[in-house]
């Protein structure tokens, strides 16, 4: 490391201020306003976390570049490399001039070297990938988003209805099994990558959450039903931007988990940048190309394709372009206004037909929703929503408390025209045969002012678990509770209501299970504040002039010894100065030269030349020689030159 890292200061002494300058913006982590000198940016240059940060926003052609460096054993040439990689000193040129920017890799005079902890992962062995055709743009034209965004509101809206209303578990480890993804998207008829789309928005939004290994509703989603259109696609546009889990689109993996890193959010991020509002790509293809050659690192192919398809089903592209809601969300605009600018307004009346069945066109206000859910049962959550009613919806409504005049008059206040009579008939036959059992919690009474419907339900084999005995011609004394009483009569096709000891119908009520929400992520901050642009010119000018010697800067003895302290690590204080002194001076020091592990050699010596970090010297054998000052471990007075 240390070698390394002298290597990289010294390349970095050759360097102007615009270069430095141009390292200092594309590493912005390692800027620093206490860097001292140019050795103390080398050392945070070579940190592997920063090295592995700068990999990541390499271009194909860069990253094939320095695979090759690496793998050539950082003693390649430029023809070494570019015969490796087939291809041409200009392009070669131009992926190394991407690397020295961001001092992963520098001529030290004909080789070529990398810095350490280097990966070079994703680089194509044996040549060099030229950039893909630049993609094709037109005009933008306008296309509204509005059916794709409907598809995707409604698609939450009908995952959080089967969380409620069946089964969705989760693993007992966390996250959502793939064949538990599998089942849930057959019941919804859509596909497996669509439903991982609604379930991570909808775990984001804090919409649902785990609560006993079961996938279930929070109070957040309640109130996101509650909501206009607007307000709800908001919502989730909101916790597009926030997720970070990156799609998989060839591997069966697990949802909910806790990601690592923010690969998914680069990824959203990169690709929602090259968008614009006023022309549109021709073909998303050759963008998907564009930005996998560019960003490697983040974009995958295949990942990339799969968040396009993101912005489209969540409104925010539209035919190549953004939309208004594209555009607020990546100038980070008033994004609920632009929602609700897009969606329509939640529709206020179904159409009731002469099947039993009521059609809602759009999404359904939530009074709409409210009262058909009581009413009748959601059976088509497609292109738009039926409602059907049957003699148990209308009995669930009737157990509610209301009247059967009750629920014809909700029915008529959300109906575009009246009532169907076959409609009001039902209602009211289920209405008229409503509460003609009732049932008393001795452990319970079954009563009937009809002797016959006894004796019927008695001789019912299905009720024999209820034991039921007669206690009159008109009661039945059952061994089970009033409300498991009351669930096997209507298993059985009964509709008997339940009274208190004071004969009055009970009002049921079904309690509603909900989890706890996961909680929204906090944007990270960070203890420092970053660099702007001027800063890092000012900085780069500082460190390149500090190295320069001149008039006023000190004598040539104290730059030689600032130099040599930048280039080792081992020397004391006063060894680096009585070096520097032989340098300016020409006389004679004795060196231990470390060529080995734990080995050394002693050299008398006169220093003639210092370049790049290398010491020319005449022996005092007689021969000439060239000495690494990163190699250097002591340095004294020969013993002839001790005074006496």
């Amino acid at each position: 490391m240390p070698r390394r890292i002298n290597a990289l200061a010294s390349w970095l002494l050759q360097l102007g201020p615009d270069e430095v300058a141009a390292v200092l913006v594309h590493r912005r982590d390692v800027a620093d306003r206490y860097l001292r000198t140019l050795k103390d940016l080398a050392t945070q240059l070579t940190d592997s976390d920063s090295v592995h940060a700068a990999e990541a926003t390499l271009d194909q052609g860069a990253l094939d570049v320095l695979g090759a460096i690496v793998a050539q054993g950082n003693n390649g040439t430029i023809d070494t490399v570019c015969a490796e990689l087939r291809c041409s000193v200009g392009d070669f040129e131009r992926a190394l001039g991407e690397l020295k920017r961001r001092a992963l890799a520098w001529p030290e005079g004909p080789r070529l070297a990398a810095v350490n902890s280097v990966r070079a992962t994703g680089a194509v062995q044996g040549q060099l990938t030229l950039r893909p055709r630049t993609p094709r743009r037109r005009r933008a034209s306008e296309i509204s988003p509005v059916v794709p965004a409907m598809s995707t509101v409604d698609g939450v809206a009908r995952l959080l209805a089967h969380c409620e209303q069946d089964t969705f578990d989760a693993r007992y480890t966390g996250g959502v099994a793939t064949v538990e993804i599998r089942r849930v998207a057959r019941a919804l008829r859509v596909p497996d990558g669509v439903l991982r789309l609604w379930l991570e928005l909808a775990a984001e939004a804090q919409l649902v959450g785990v609560e006993r290994s079961r996938l279930l509703p929070t109070r957040h989603g309640d109130a996101w039903l509650d909501s206009q259109p607007g307000p709800r696609l908001a919502a989730l546009v909101a916790a597009w931007r926030r997720m970070d889990w990156r799609p998989e689109p060839d591997q069966a993996r697990a949802a909910l988990r806790d990601y690592t890193g923010a690969a998914g959010l680069a990824l959203r991020r990169g690709a929602l940048e090259r968008f614009s509002a006023q022309e549109a790509f021709t073909d998303i293809t050759e963008l998907v190309e564009d930005l996998s050659w560019e960003r490697p690192a983040v974009h995958d192919p295949r990942a990339t394709a799969a968040v396009v398809a993101e912005m489209e089903s969540l409104g925010l592209v539209a035919g190549g372009a953004l939309t208004p809601l594209g555009v607020a969300v990546q100038e980070d605009g008033d994004v609920e206004a632009a929602a609700c600018a897009l969606m329509p307004p939640a529709t206020q009346k179904a159409a009731f037909q002469t099947d039993m069945t009521a059609v809602v066109n759009g999404l359904p206000s939530p009074e709409l929703s409210a009262t058909l859910n009581l009413v009748a049962d959601l059976e088509d959550n497609d292109a738009a929503r039926v409602w059907r009613l049957s003699a148990g919806s209308v009995r669930r409504a009737l157990d509610s408390g209301l009247s059967a005049d009750d629920v014809l008059a909700k029915l008529a206040s959300v109906s575009d025209a009246a009532l169907p009579q076959v409609v009001e008939y039902q209602v009211r036959d289920v209405a008229r045969r409503h509460g003609q059992l009732t049932v008393t919690d001795v452990a319970s009474c079954v009563r009937a002012s009809d002797p016959a419907l006894l004796q019927e339900i008695v001789k019912s084999k299905r009720l024999g678990p209820l034991k039921l005995r007669f206690l009159a011609p008109t009661v039945l004394a059952s061994d089970r509770p009033m409300a498991e009483t009351l669930v096997a009569l209507r298993r059985c096709g009964y509709a008997p209501t339940g009274l208190d000891a004071g004969e009055k119908s009970i009002v049921e009520s079904v309690e509603r299970r909900r989890a706890p929400a996961r909680g929204e992520r906090r944007p990270e901050r960070w203890w420092r504040t970053e660099m702007d642009d001027l800063e890092l010119t000012q900085l780069a000018v500082r460190l390149v002039e500090q190295e320069k010697p001149g008039v006023g800067r000190g004598t040539p003895r104290a730059n030689a010894a600032r130099m040599l302290r930048d280039q080792n690590v081992f020397l004391r204080d006063e060894e680096v100065v009585l070096l520097s002194s032989a340098l300016v001076d020409g006389s004679r020091v004795e060196i231990k030269y470390a060529t080995g592990p734990r080995r050394t050699e002693t050299h008398v010596i006169v220093p003639t030349k210092h370049l790049d970090g290398v010491v020319s010297a005449d022996c005092g054998d007689g021969t000439s020689r060239e000495f690494d000052i990163g190699h250097v471990r002591k340095v004294a007075l020969p013993e002839v030159d001790l005074p006496r």
